[in-house]
Protein backbone atom coordinates (compact mmCIF):
# COMPACT_ATOMS: atom_id res chain seq x y z
CA UNK A 1 0.00 0.00 0.00
CA UNK A 2 1.37 3.42 -0.86
CA UNK A 3 0.09 6.95 -0.89
CA UNK A 4 1.41 9.79 -2.98
CA UNK A 5 -0.94 12.79 -2.77
CA UNK A 6 0.10 16.40 -3.08
CA UNK A 7 -2.49 18.11 -0.82
CA UNK A 8 -2.55 16.33 2.54
CA UNK A 9 0.81 14.64 1.99
CA UNK A 10 0.57 10.87 2.09
CA UNK A 11 4.04 9.85 1.00
CA UNK A 12 4.32 6.44 2.64
CA UNK A 13 4.64 2.78 1.79
CA UNK A 14 3.74 -0.32 3.78
CA UNK A 15 5.57 -3.63 3.45
CA UNK A 16 4.74 -6.71 5.50
CA UNK A 17 7.96 -8.60 6.29
CA UNK A 18 6.22 -11.12 8.53
CA UNK A 19 6.95 -12.22 12.07
CA UNK A 20 10.43 -13.08 13.31
CA UNK A 21 9.84 -16.80 12.81
CA UNK A 22 9.41 -16.30 9.06
CA UNK A 23 12.50 -14.18 8.40
CA UNK A 24 14.73 -17.17 7.68
CA UNK A 25 12.61 -18.22 4.69
CA UNK A 26 13.41 -15.04 2.74
CA UNK A 27 16.30 -15.27 0.28
CA UNK A 28 18.02 -12.01 -0.61
CA UNK A 29 21.05 -9.77 -0.61
CA UNK A 30 22.65 -6.72 -2.13
CA UNK A 31 24.06 -8.65 -5.10
CA UNK A 32 23.28 -12.12 -6.46
CA UNK A 33 26.69 -13.48 -5.40
CA UNK A 34 26.19 -12.34 -1.78
CA UNK A 35 22.52 -13.36 -1.42
CA UNK A 36 21.57 -15.98 1.15
CA UNK A 37 18.69 -17.40 3.14
CA UNK A 38 17.62 -15.19 6.02
CA UNK A 39 18.41 -11.78 4.50
CA UNK A 40 15.84 -9.28 3.29
CA UNK A 41 17.04 -5.94 1.93
CA UNK A 42 14.00 -3.85 2.76
CA UNK A 43 15.34 -0.73 1.05
CA UNK A 44 15.33 -2.64 -2.25
CA UNK A 45 11.59 -3.11 -1.81
CA UNK A 46 10.61 0.33 -0.49
CA UNK A 47 11.59 3.74 -1.80
CA UNK A 48 14.00 4.94 0.89
CA UNK A 49 16.00 8.16 0.56
CA UNK A 50 18.32 8.42 3.55
CA UNK A 51 18.36 5.07 5.34
CA UNK A 52 18.74 1.41 4.48
CA UNK A 53 17.35 -1.60 6.34
CA UNK A 54 17.89 -5.34 6.27
CA UNK A 55 15.99 -7.98 8.26
CA UNK A 56 18.25 -10.96 9.05
CA UNK A 57 18.14 -14.45 10.55
CA UNK A 58 20.97 -16.95 11.11
CA UNK A 59 20.64 -20.53 12.32
CA UNK A 60 22.59 -21.63 15.43
CA UNK A 61 26.23 -22.11 14.41
CA UNK A 62 25.85 -20.09 11.20
CA UNK A 63 28.09 -17.06 10.63
CA UNK A 64 28.40 -14.21 8.15
CA UNK A 65 31.51 -15.83 6.69
CA UNK A 66 33.19 -12.50 5.91
CA UNK A 67 34.38 -9.26 7.48
CA UNK A 68 33.37 -5.90 6.04
CA UNK A 69 33.62 -2.19 6.72
CA UNK A 70 32.15 0.95 5.20
CA UNK A 71 33.85 4.19 4.23
CA UNK A 72 30.70 6.34 4.42
CA UNK A 73 27.91 4.24 5.92
CA UNK A 74 27.14 4.00 9.62
CA UNK A 75 25.24 0.88 10.76
CA UNK A 76 22.97 0.20 13.72
CA UNK A 77 22.33 -3.45 14.60
CA UNK A 78 19.18 -4.10 16.67
CA UNK A 79 19.08 -7.69 17.93
CA UNK A 80 15.62 -9.16 18.49
CA UNK A 81 16.12 -12.89 19.09
CA UNK A 82 18.68 -15.63 19.63
CA UNK A 83 22.24 -15.32 20.90
CA UNK A 84 25.28 -14.39 18.92
CA UNK A 85 28.58 -12.59 18.76
CA UNK A 86 29.93 -9.67 16.77
CA UNK A 87 33.54 -9.20 15.87
CA UNK A 88 34.21 -5.46 15.98
CA UNK A 89 37.81 -4.70 15.08
CA UNK A 90 39.83 -6.66 17.66
CA UNK A 91 36.86 -7.00 20.06
CA UNK A 92 34.30 -9.78 20.45
CA UNK A 93 30.88 -8.66 21.77
CA UNK A 94 28.01 -10.91 22.90
CA UNK A 95 24.65 -9.96 21.35
CA UNK A 96 21.08 -11.05 21.98
CA UNK A 97 17.54 -9.73 22.37
CA UNK A 98 17.69 -6.08 23.34
CA UNK A 99 21.31 -5.51 22.30
CA UNK A 100 21.85 -2.48 20.05
CA UNK A 101 25.27 -1.99 18.44
CA UNK A 102 26.30 1.13 16.52
CA UNK A 103 29.23 0.61 14.15
CA UNK A 104 30.93 3.64 12.65
CA UNK A 105 32.75 4.09 9.39
CA UNK A 106 36.04 2.23 9.00
CA UNK A 107 35.33 -0.42 11.67
CA UNK A 108 35.70 -4.05 10.52
CA UNK A 109 32.71 -6.17 11.54
CA UNK A 110 31.39 -9.72 11.33
CA UNK A 111 28.78 -11.75 13.26
CA UNK A 112 27.53 -15.21 14.03
CA UNK A 113 24.77 -17.08 15.82
CA UNK A 114 26.49 -19.09 18.56
CA UNK A 115 26.15 -22.88 18.14
CA UNK A 116 24.28 -23.36 21.42
CA UNK A 117 21.71 -20.60 20.78
CA UNK A 118 18.21 -21.88 21.50
CA UNK A 119 16.83 -19.78 18.63
CA UNK A 120 17.90 -18.18 15.38
CA UNK A 121 19.82 -14.93 15.73
CA UNK A 122 17.45 -12.28 14.36
CA UNK A 123 18.26 -8.62 13.89
CA UNK A 124 17.61 -5.48 11.94
CA UNK A 125 20.54 -3.62 10.41
CA UNK A 126 19.83 0.06 9.83
CA UNK A 127 22.25 1.85 7.48
CA UNK A 128 22.66 5.57 6.99
CA UNK A 129 25.36 7.89 5.84
CA UNK A 130 26.37 11.09 4.22
CA UNK A 131 25.16 13.70 6.70
CA UNK A 132 24.94 13.97 10.46
CA UNK A 133 21.48 14.19 11.94
CA UNK A 134 20.67 17.70 13.15
CA UNK A 135 21.23 18.32 16.84
CA UNK A 136 17.65 19.37 17.45
CA UNK A 137 15.52 17.98 20.25
CA UNK A 138 12.71 17.13 17.84
CA UNK A 139 11.88 18.34 14.34
CA UNK A 140 8.30 17.08 14.40
CA UNK A 141 5.19 19.23 14.21
CA UNK A 142 2.11 18.28 16.25
CA UNK A 143 -1.42 18.55 14.91
CA UNK A 144 -3.20 19.62 18.07
CA UNK A 145 -6.92 19.03 17.74
CA UNK A 146 -6.71 16.67 14.75
CA UNK A 147 -9.10 13.74 15.23
CA UNK A 148 -7.55 10.31 15.75
CA UNK A 149 -8.24 7.81 12.93
CA UNK A 150 -9.69 5.08 15.17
Amino acid sequence: MAGNRVGDVADYQVLEIGGLDGWRSHYGGFRPESSRDGRRVVDHELTMQYIGLTANALEPGEEAGYWHRHAQVEELYVFLGGNGQMGLGDDLVAVGPGTVVRVGQGVWRTWRCVPDSADQLRWLCIRAGGHELPHLPDDSERAVGRDMPW
